[in-house]
């Protein structure tokens, strides 16, 4: 039972009597009156158990996007159900409003529409719906909690692929699309054609030559079903948040543009998000499907507090392919302490792959760095500058044992993974 503003007026009203009469007698009239009427008011009320639910929710939406839920509320009563309806969805759902009027004759059904703005990913759930009907009166209402489960799944925004048409563009230069041909180690032979000014010498085919009577040189492309192997580590160093972002999110974007672009570019993508089990993995998938799946897995994984176990990633890898493959890290590397696992595992990876780290690195640091107007700014910059210096370090160590690194703040990263798949591709390490 729940009472409304109208009844507590109706209550205070009994003040009167004393401030009349000045005694006690008429406030006891006043108070069996409100009771009796309150009473009548409930029993007249529609039960609010009466009702049945039902509702219209798109299985999925993109982070930042909208979904409309459309709620059906069926009187299944013998009386009106007037009051407020409260639909339970957590509050990283957005839901807007968050209640709303209700006045339900018996036997039919009004439509409550609310609209859901996520500012998570994951799962965002309904449990249940509460409702509060009133009597004619609008002093007293029956109040009940309908269980109606509803779940909307937030998936990444991948606001990543409007780089997506100029880095395809340029692989279509490498894979032949324009007259643009390279040559490099362990790229595919392409075709044959005639020597022009400035081509390298030593991609003249000789036996072409002899037999067009012309000088013939080969050309190449980058080779096509290369493996690309991305780990995203989800422990807890992931779960900082960098430009109102956590790292694992921006992880979440380079990999869905790499994936997307190296797809195109005809290679093998499979993906696992581990710390010290795996969080979720996607494999054999090629096109539109690889990227629908990929959303899908990553949407409901969230950090981990714990410690990335990097001794079992080699394992991981070789559990994933057994050929010479692309294996990209999605990893943190601001500390030497925190890095360390990472360091010791680089020589077993590099020995057999092609190994790029990718990391995310703070804005606010770097601007830091500047801003030494006062003594708190001066030690403030000095640390920032302490922090640039051991993410350096650690990058150094990384190219000593041989692996890529590529860093940058959240919105440049994607970009910055995709370029530098590029240029493998073009160097013909790829």
């Amino acid at each position: 039972m729940a009472v409304s503003g109208w009844f507590v007026a109706f209550v205070a009203l009994g003040i009167l009597p004393i401030a009349v009469f000045g005694d006690g007698t008429g406030l006891l009239a006043w108070v069996a009156v409100v009771l009796v009427v309150g009473t009548v008011d409930l029993v007249l009320a529609g039960s609010p158990r009466t009702v049945s639910l039902s509702r219209e929710l798109p299985s999925r939406v993109r982070l930042g996007e909208s979904a409309l839920s459309v709620l059906t509320v069926t009187n299944l009563g013998g009386r009106r159900v007037r009051g407020v309806l409260r639909d339970g969805w957590q509050p990283s759902a957005g839901a807007a409003p968050t209640r709303a009027g209700l006045s339900i004759p018996a036997g039919e059904r009004r439509a409550v529409r609310t609209m859901l703005t996520p500012f998570r990913r994951g799962e965002r759930k309904a449990e249940h719906v509460t409702i509060r009907s009133f009597g004619p009166l609008g002093l007293v209402a029956r109040q009940a909690t309908v269980t109606e489960s509803s779940v909307l799944r937030v998936l990444p925004p991948f606001t990543s692929r409007k780089h997506l048409p100029s880095r395809i563009a340029r692989l279509r230069e490498l894979d032949g699309a324009t007259s643009m041909q390279v040559r490099g180690q362990g790229t595919e032979f392409d075709s044959i054609r005639e020597y022009v000014r400035g081509d390298d010498v030593r991609s003249i085919d000789w036996r072409a030559t002899a037999r067009r009577d012309d000088l013939m040189v080969r050309t190449w492309r980058p080779e096509r079903d290369r493996r690309v192997v991305i780990v995203v580590d989800s422990g807890r160093t992931s779960a900082a948040r960098i430009a109102d972002e956590p790292r694992i999110d921006t992880a979440f974007e380079s990999s869905l543009l790499l994936a997307a672009l190296a797809s195109r570019a005809g290679d093998r993508i499979d993906t696992v998000v581990f710390d010290r089990r795996v969080r979720g993995r996607v494999q054999g998938a090629t096109g539109a499907e690889l990227l629908s799946r990929l959303v899908d897995t990553m949407a409901t994984i969230q950090p981990e507090l714990i410690e990335m176990d990097w001794a079992a990633v080699p394992a991981l890898v070789r559990s994933v392919t057994s050929q010479r493959a692309l294996v990209v890290l999605m990893t943190s590397i601001d500390a030497p302490g925190a890095s360390r696992g990472l360091l010791q595992v680089l020589p077993q990876l590099t020995r057999r792959h092609l190994v790029m780290v990718a990391s995310v690195t703070d804005p606010d640091i770097v601007g830091a760095t500047v801003e030494r107007g006062n003594r708190t700014e001066v030690y403030r910059a000095a640390a920032a500058e302490r922090a640039l210096l051991d993410t350096a370090r650690v990058s150094a160590a990384i190219r000593q044992l041989g692996a890529d690194v590529v860093t940058g703040v959240p919105a440049d990263l994607p970009p910055a993974v995709a370029d530098r798949y590029i240029a493998l591709k073009r160097a013909g390490r790829l």
